[in-house]
């Protein structure tokens, strides 16, 4: 028998999430079982652990879109028992059954061998937000962005892509804004390395004009919205806007004004399905870009039974950092 959060869903329809006893028959298909040591708090997670969202296909479901481990048993020629792996993306925790046990079950292809220097409390603490921030920080490195080019912008800054992408960025050197709702965790951000605070309040409201001073060099985006509209008329000319989130809405009143007149770069960014190899580069550059300082700095341990409060308090926008699950404690 294993611990598990399982959430289930009444006649009525609505979802209720416990931590119960289970079977480990009852664990999905899969040709690698792990030993889940951590998982984290996503706010897709926030979203399968309550309503569903539309993630979540078929109940009784165990949520947890991340998690990191030892391999128990595998049929997969690339993973051996006692190998550390992590796994995100991929659709568990939302179609497979994920994170939130002590076990899990899961396709091979869907890991990646954890690197030197991380272990896997460290790895759940970067999660998918971390990986996600890695991964916007390569794209705007692919596309020309240098620290010597000027301040580089990071929307919700105190979340946890946020977080991780000014920890990164400040390691690399660069000189980071981060824009917040919260003044008091303008202090925490400034722990992490953000250079100044920028309060939401100066970029959440669209402007007439299609185009402002050039001010930002290059800019990590979990908003959305109309903050990302706004922004995409400061940047500098031939600067790009990494695009990771919609926390301000999916829509985008923008014009493409930036993109003709200043060849403004949008790039967006898919953690879900990445392919393997550029995993296996962003993992590596997390190891060695992400101080792991300021990682323990963003890190709330949490146990299975958090799990439905922090659930409901993420997507309220009330989780600050990174939160760590020990799921055996």
């Amino acid at each position: 028998m294993i611990r598990a959060l399982v959430v289930e869903k009444g006649e009525d329809g609505k979802t209720s999430a416990a931590v119960q006893e289970i079977g480990e028959d009852r664990l999905p298909q899969g040709d690698v079982t792990v030993a889940v040591e951590y998982s984290t708090v996503n706010y897709k997670d926030g979203l399968c652990i309550g309503p569903g969202g539309g993630l979540v296909r078929t109940y009784p479901h165990v949520p947890g879109i991340d998690f990191a481990g030892t391999v128990e048993a595998s049929d997969d020629s690339r993973y051996a028992p006692g190998d550390k792996v992590v796994l995100t993306g991929w659709r568990v925790g939302e179609v497979h059954w994920g994170g939130y046990a002590q076990k899990a079950r899961v396709k091979g292809d869907w890991l990646v061998p954890l690197p030197d220097g991380l272990d896997t409390r460290a790895a759940m603490a970067v999660g998918t937000a971390g990986f996600t921030a890695m991964l916007a920080v390569m794209a705007l490195e692919d596309h020309g962005l240098t620290p010597s080019d000027g301040e580089v912008l990071v929307t919700g800054a105190a979340g946890g892509v946020g977080s991780v992408a000014t920890a990164i960025l400040a390691n690399l050197g660069y000189q980071v804004a981060g824009v917040t709702g919260r003044p008091e965790t303008a202090e925490y951000l400034t722990g992490l390395g953000a250079a100044r605070i920028v309060p939401r309040e100066e970029l959440n409201e669209t402007v007439k004009r299609p185009l402002e001073a050039e001010t930002w060099a290059g800019c990590i985006d979990a908003v959305g919205g109309a903050m990302l509209a706004r922004v995409l008329g400061q940047m500098k000319y031939g600067a790009s806007v990494a695009a990771v989130g919609l926390a301000g809405g999916a829509g985008l009143p923008a014009t493409v004004i930036p993109f003709l007149l200043r060849g403004v770069n949008l790039l967006g960014i898919d953690s879900v399905m990445q392919p393997y190899d550029n995993r296996v580069r962003a993992w590596g550059r997390i190891a060695s870009d992400l101080p792991m300082d300021k990682l323990e700095a963003m890190i709330r341990p949490a146990t299975l039974a958090d799990l439905p409060q922090l659930g409901a308090d993420i997507l309220k926008g009330q989780v600050k950092g990174r939160v760590v699950v020990d799921v055996n404690a």
